[in-house]
């Protein structure tokens, strides 16, 4: 049977979308994953994959042309399938039909239509009552997990309230209401995940009796969603301690039982932050507060019980201990990028070491110029930035059928913060200065830290930087960050003895490792790319002229 592909919402504003390129073409085979087309988004030209498999029988958008969203953008089907009465409007599919009945239940205002993704309207409702469902924040978003809550049940929403902050796998962001009424049921508790579409909360007047309405969209989704093992296995933990207990030396340490649902804490955003700072396991922490809930006065408060003494002279007095850490969304996005990354692209390493006399001295006479400062980092990204645009085949992406060799530089940065790694987006980063591309990183790693990244500032990129020299690193090599082609690893500058003029000196060296994808980028074409760079690099002067 037909499916109808209408255009995607790819960021949380988008109400319209371009289609930049198509990739596939009509009669092509599709399969579940592949790229369909290129779409130009109000933030970012985004990458569009087909969650459904067979024939591409019809393009509806052509490449340039623009349409909003949920219109039609092409049909899959059976190869000689008849679509005609899907193209004359009639539609065959149940898809259409649901889609087209929620059109025409929220057509009655326009504050419904536009949150036709994240709200849902029906005869079905009680009058006035709005299901709001987890929405789509990213274009790589699954699921989400509410952070806070900052409605309660009970609160008057106006509409551009910001009802939650919403984990999704890139960063926490503000999800606002799109409707006015009252806040009648949350469907998610705070540190809680669901799928995108599922049931977040529900809005309407005041007194509403909305108890049915969450029950039944419940059962609706309940056939797409599935218990984790994970969760079966805390139920089961206590069982295999009480097991072995007798033969476990008793101690006097408390054991705190903090209040939780589907295996999960109840903490504030504030109390967790605390005892991440302080390393306190929150599984070890009593909670106070509301219904038990851990807050912050909690680990401000918490003392560590003392350990256990020995039971007999050659009885060891440790017990095996552990705490179990549920996988962030931004924990789950990097697995599934670097392992697709990793088996998918055929890697390859070229290693060289710079002589970093010459940057040196240049950074310390650039820095004295008053207000101006600049790291090596800075002088990396641009060296790297410069000898892009002489070499655009390290600046290109793979594609199934093409390859894109990108005439614009747009440098990522590799960012470590506490849930793990992401890569914001020095634009343009060739056609800027050094203070200008210090402070444009300085200003990402900021915001990369305390989650407040935009999609917009992640996407992009066709070249990468991870500098793991701060920490004390010589060399290293990277994981390609897909769709760039290469990722440059930037050690540490070392003091060491080195040969120059025939004579043993002291030096300053500085090891790199480039990682290529051998698909776009031969072994000639990095080795010359790193030539450039290395110009660059040793003599930082070079790269005001």
């Amino acid at each position: 049977m037909a499916i109808v592909v209408n255009m995607p919402r790819l960021s949380d504003t988008m109400e319209e979308g371009t289609v930049a390129t198509w990739l596939k073409k009509v009669g092509d085979k599709i399969e579940e994953g592949d790229i369909l087309a290129e779409i130009e988004t109000d933030k970012a030209t985004m990458e569009f994959e087909s969650f459904n498999e067979g024939t591409l029988l019809h393009i509806g958008v052509q490449e340039g042309e623009t349409t909003k969203v949920d219109e039609l953008l092409a049909v899959i089907g059976d190869e000689g399938e008849d679509i005609s009465s899907i193209l004359s409007g009639g539609g065959n599919t149940t898809e259409t039909e649901e889609k087209e009945e929620v059109a025409a239940s929220t057509s009655e205002s326009s504050s419904e239509t536009k949150t036709e993704d994240t709200t849902k309207a029906s005869a079905d409702l009680p009058e006035g009552v709005i299901v709001v469902t987890m929405p789509r924040l990213s274009d790589t978003m699954e699921e989400g997990t509410v952070a806070t809550w900052l409605k309660q049940v009970g609160d008057t929403v106006e509409e551009g309230d910001i009802l939650a902050e919403i984990e999704t796998d890139k960063a926490t962001m503000e999800f606002e209401s799109f409707q006015s009424g009252t806040l009648l049921e949350i469907g998610l508790k705070e540190g809680e995940s669901a799928k995108v579409d599922a049931l977040l909360a529900i809005i309407g007047p005041a007194g509403t009796d909305v108890s049915g309405v969450a029950a039944n969209f419940s059962a609706e989704t309940s056939s797409t969603k599935e218990d984790t093992p994970k969760v079966e296995a805390k139920k089961e933990a206590p069982k295999a301690v009480e097991n072995t207990s007798k033969a476990a030396p008793k101690t006097n340490k408390p054991t705190p039982t903090p209040v939780t649902e589907n295996g999960r804490l109840y903490v504030s955003p504030l109390a967790k932050k605390l005892a991440e700072e302080k390393g306190i396991s929150l599984t070890k922490v009593q909670g106070s507060g509301e219904n038990g809930r851990i807050i912050k006065r909690d680990i401000e408060n918490y003392e560590p019980a003392a350990g256990a003494a020995a039971v007999g002279k050659f009885v060891p007095s440790g017990q095996e201990d552990f705490d179990e850490v549920d996988n962030s969304q931004m924990r789950k996005a990097i697995a599934k990028a670097l392992t697709n990354s990793k088996f998918s692209a055929p890697h390859y390493y070229l290693s060289v070491e710079f002589d970093m006399e010459n940057a040196m001295a240049f950074r310390a006479q650039f820095n004295s110029i008053p207000d101006t400062k600049i790291s090596y980092n800075d002088i990396v990204v641009k060296a790297c930035a410069l000898a892009l645009k002489q070499h655009p085949q390290v600046n290109s992406q793979w594609f199934a059928d093409k390859m894109r060799l990108n005439n614009h530089v747009h440098v990522g940065v590799a960012v470590a913060v506490p849930d793990g790694l992401v890569v914001p987006v020095v634009r343009f980063a060739n056609e800027q200065t050094l203070p200008q591309i210090g402070a444009a990183v300085k200003d990402l790693a900021g915001k990369a830290r305390n989650k407040k990244l935009t999609p917009d500032e992640m996407q992009g990129s066709t070249f990468t930087v991870s500098n793991l020299g701060m920490f004390g690193i010589d060399t290293f090599t990277s994981i390609i960050n897909q769709p760039n082609s290469a990722i440059l690893s930037v050690g540490n500058i070392v003091e060491k003895p080195v040969v120059k003029n025939g004579q043993i000196v002291v030096g300053h060296t500085m090891k790199l490792s480039l990682a290529c994808d051998h698909r776009t980028v031969d072994g000639a074409t990095g080795a010359q790319f790193l030539q450039t760079l290395k110009g660059y690099i040793e003599n930082p002067v070079t790269m005001l002229v």
